[in-house]
């Protein structure tokens, strides 16, 4: 075989060991009751911020713990903690995407992401 060639396959062998090693790292949207019932794998879940119960965060104590209680799409809800600030416009996000691994009771986020309300309404569009 030429040089060129063992080169050729060995590219192609990493790149389908990095595309491997991607697709297991992988995380995917489910429910609290899913992500209850494999405690270390990470999870994506999307809901909406439960109002009527309390939010805690004070950043004079702990700036880095933040906890509420999140609906999944489901119904199902169950407090988070996670250990950064509270993001900007947090009560103003319809849905929130929360990234992490359930842990006991609660729901250890690592990332939070927010679908915030449209900065423009249907009336104020204009074609």
């Amino acid at each position: 075989m030429k040089k060129t060639s063992i080169i050729g396959i060995a590219i192609i062998a990493i790149a389908i060991a990095a595309i491997i090693s991607m697709y297991g790292d992988a995380s995917t949207y489910e429910s609290f009751s899913v992500a209850g019932e494999h405690p270390g794998k990470e999870f994506h879940v999307v809901g909406v911020l439960n109002r009527e119960k309390v939010k805690y965060y004070e950043p004079k104590k702990d700036p880095n713990y933040f906890s509420f209680y999140l609906k999944d799409e489901k119904g199902m809800e169950s407090k988070v903690v996670y250990h950064n600030p509270e993001p900007t416009d947090f009560d103003r996000s319809e849905k929130i995407v929360i990234v992490g691994k359930m842990d006991g009771d609660h729901f250890e986020a690592s990332k939070i992401l927010l679908k915030c309300p449209s900065k423009y309404t249907d009336e104020q569009v204009k074609t």
